[in-house]
């Protein structure tokens, strides 16, 4: 049996527990129960995510968990999907530029073919991955960049930010989606390096959430997981420092096929698990957070010069995380304009800080979200494979709303002052042009250093 300890509540921790323990091969198991409803979250996170690919392979990471869906030894073609949702589960899987991860929601008498069903690919991809599934899931994903990215206005717009942001031959220089030319080039022997190199019990993290028991949830683990082998052979991901400033002001026009003008920014912010990032957070919620925010307050409710105005974080731990702003311009409205009303709104911040009231509205629309997350079995279950994986310590998902209390209206200012300066961004100026027009100057933009920014706040790839 795997061996383990229990965790009791710690403060902070709103009296949820976890308990961690780790087989014999490597595999991280974190557990929770929560017998609140007859349900359970399974998760496996993988440590492995676009930071980890090389040039010329970029959107290997997405297109494998893909190949994740095309059945393994026991389990053929779409049979993961059909043999979940018989049971009156679901089930999906993600990548990031951080890790790759996988989860059902079960009936909690369903919870051990979960189980099974994640060993099974885990220890026999192999076993089913062949020229048709790498070709079937190659195109999926093609289809997925046409229709989320490259057809759609402005969807480029996070891959451009990023790619100026983080400079070219930075690990988080390129998007998970990759590139069309990358996804081209991929063959069959990729993708089953890449299974041999990171799909390997000891680079997992595990976690089971919700009406369980803990004995019988390990053996069923011990089990099916047990016996496959570890691998060593994981190379270390490059390093993602940079400064804290850019330096400068890097700037693009787009001229593209869009509704209306936007400008769009991305800013280096404070690395996920730090005090700092928490602050940058705060300071983004009050600037940005919905429409009781300074910029929306400004900008769409006060001079009407846009329809939409948001500030979102987007946390990394291996690189300065993203701070990324969207404003969408109302009418005829020039995007300098918009441009002076941000940089005053800034600067006003930077040199007063958040009132107490903002500050009160901010923590608590923080708390909220932490505490919608966490009350869920899959939330949960998410979270402490996030902190197992990037922080080493599931436990930090129990208190992380507790930090972020705890952060001073004085930190959130400072950081403000720090970092949202305009030596510290990517521009993306958005101006539209007709149709008739777009074919003149189609092709014109280099897909691979272009900016933009996507509306999402997490850049997730949905596997299906």
């Amino acid at each position: 049996m795997p061996m383990g300890h229990t965790a009791t509540a710690q403060a902070g921790s709103g009296g949820l527990t976890a308990t961690e323990h780790r087989l014999a091969n490597g595999l991280r198991v974190v557990l929770s129960e929560d017998h609140l409803t007859p349900v359970a979250a399974v998760c496996l996170w993988y440590d492995v995510g676009s930071r980890h690919e090389v040039k010329g392979r970029t959107g290997l990471a997405h297109l494998f968990e893909h190949l994740m869906f095309q059945g393994s030894a026991q389990v053929k073609g779409n049979g993961h999907f059909e043999l979940v949702q018989g049971a009156g589960g679901s089930l999906n899987g993600t990548t990031s530029f951080e890790r790759t991860n996988y989860f059902e929601t079960m009936p909690a008498h369903q919870l051990e073919l979960a189980l099974w069903l994640e060993a099974d690919r885990m220890g026999s991809l192999l076993a089913a991955l062949d020229d048709e599934s790498m070709e079937n899931q190659r195109d999926v994903v093609k289809n997925e960049r046409r229709q989320r990215y490259d057809n759609v206005p402005y969807g480029t717009a996070f891959e451009k930010l990023t790619a100026l942001v983080y400079p070219e031959g930075h690990p988080y220089h390129h998007t998970p989606i990759g590139s069309m030319a990358d996804l081209d080039a991929a063959n069959l022997e990729d993708a089953r390096q890449f299974f041999r190199t990171y799909y390997a019990p000891n680079n997992a993290v595990l976690s089971v959430v919700g009406d369980i028991d803990p004995e019988q949830t390990l053996a069923w683990i011990e089990k099916y997981f047990g016996s496959i082998p570890g691998h060593d052979g994981k190379p270390a991901p490059r390093d993602g420092t940079l400064p804290d400033v850019i330096g400068e002001q890097l700037r693009e026009v787009v001229e593209e096929e869009v509704p209306a003008r936007a400008l769009m920014a991305a800013y280096r912010l404070p690395h996920d698990g730090t005090r700092a990032c928490d602050a940058a957070d705060l300071a983004l919620t009050i600037l940005g957070g919905g429409e009781s925010s300074r910029l929306y307050n400004r900008l769409v409710r006060r001079d009407r010069t846009a329809v939409a105005a948001g500030f979102g974080l987007l946390r990394l731990a291996g690189a300065p995380s993203l701070g990324w702003l969207d404003v969408k311009t109302s009418g005829d409205v020039e995007v300098p304009v918009i441009e002076t009303a941000i940089d005053e709104e800034l600067a006003r911040f930077a040199e007063e800080g958040p009132t107490p009231e903002e500050m009160e509205r901010a923590q608590a629309q923080l708390e909220r979200e932490w505490l919608d997350r966490l009350g869920t079995v899959a939330g949960r279950a998410d979270e402490l494979c996030r902190y197992a994986v990037l922080f080493g310590d599931p436990q930090l998902a129990l208190t992380a709303v507790q930090r972020v209390l705890e952060v001073t209206p004085e930190e959130v200012r400072e950081i403000a002052q720090a970092r949202l300066r305009p030596d510290n961004r990517a521009v993306l100026v958005y101006e539209p042009i007709t149709p008739e027009h777009a074919e003149d100057v189609e092709g014109t933009e280099d897909p691979e250093s272009a900016a933009t920014v996507e509306a999402t706040d997490d850049n997730e790839e949905a596997a299906k």
